[in-house]
């Protein structure tokens, strides 16, 4: 069981970044209409997908996409680094601090403040110069080739736009407050669907902290 489990993670995985990689292909060559309302439909679905691809990191820092170390962190990397140029031995670090010391000050995704001081203590802990360099460098690459406003559309814009949707569903919601328990989160109710498109069933998050070693495409059956 298993060695099937460890399949069906890198599956999952692989499947994610080729869903990313495919719509990102079609989307950046796409001659569009702004009145098209399959434009704004498109931006919130190329959304959906980068958070894919940090939730895939996410279940690598875990451990959870292959018991092969070198396989798992591998899919890591390339996640995060597809994602925005993240590296993942420095995400690795801080995500673990933050399950070994949630809501303490040596928790790098907690901060006592409202959503937006607390978004950007959160962004803040995480971008880097380099990894901005990096951006501005792919940036300005892809324009040989690529359209400006289809960059801006739909490669900037969702990258962005999931920063907000992993922040708000992945991590303010379920720690803002006090909790009764020792993870000090709280969880969605029950409901798949909701808890799939806004955040693949990490607003069962008490769920997660309770636990780590459930892939993200399971999470759901802790619930």
């Amino acid at each position: 069981m298993k060695i099937i489990q460890n399949y069906i993670g890198v599956f999952v995985a692989c499947t994610v970044i080729a869903c990313w990689f495919t719509s990102l292909f079609f989307l950046l060559r796409w001659n569009f209409e702004w009145t098209n309302p399959l434009v704004y439909i498109m931006i919130f679905i190329q959304m959906h997908l980068y958070t894919g691809l940090f939730i895939t990191a996410h279940d690598a820092m875990h451990g959870t996409i292959s018991s092969n170390k070198q396989l798992n962190n591998f899919l890591g990397y390339l996640s995060v680094f597809l994602y925005a140029g993240f590296f993942y031995n420095k995400l690795y670090n801080k995500h673990h601090s933050h399950h070994n010391h949630v809501h303490t000050e040596e928790d790098p995704d907690f901060a006592p403040h409202g959503f937006w001081r607390w978004y950007l203590s959160f962004m803040m802990n995480y971008v880097t110069i380099i990894q901005l360099v990096i951006m501005a460098i792919a940036f300005n690459v892809l324009k040989i080739w690529v359209d400006e406003k289809n960059l801006l559309l739909f490669w900037v814009l969702p990258s962005l736009l999931s920063t907000f949707q992993l922040f708000y569903f992945g991590t303010y919601l379920p720690h803002k407050g006090e909790h009764d328990n020792e993870h000090h989160a709280s969880t969605l109710s029950k409901n798949h669907f909701f808890a799939f498109i806004t955040c693949y069933f990490f607003g069962y998050h008490l769920e997660h902290h309770q636990k780590p070693g459930m892939p993200w495409w399971q999470l759901y059956k802790t619930k």
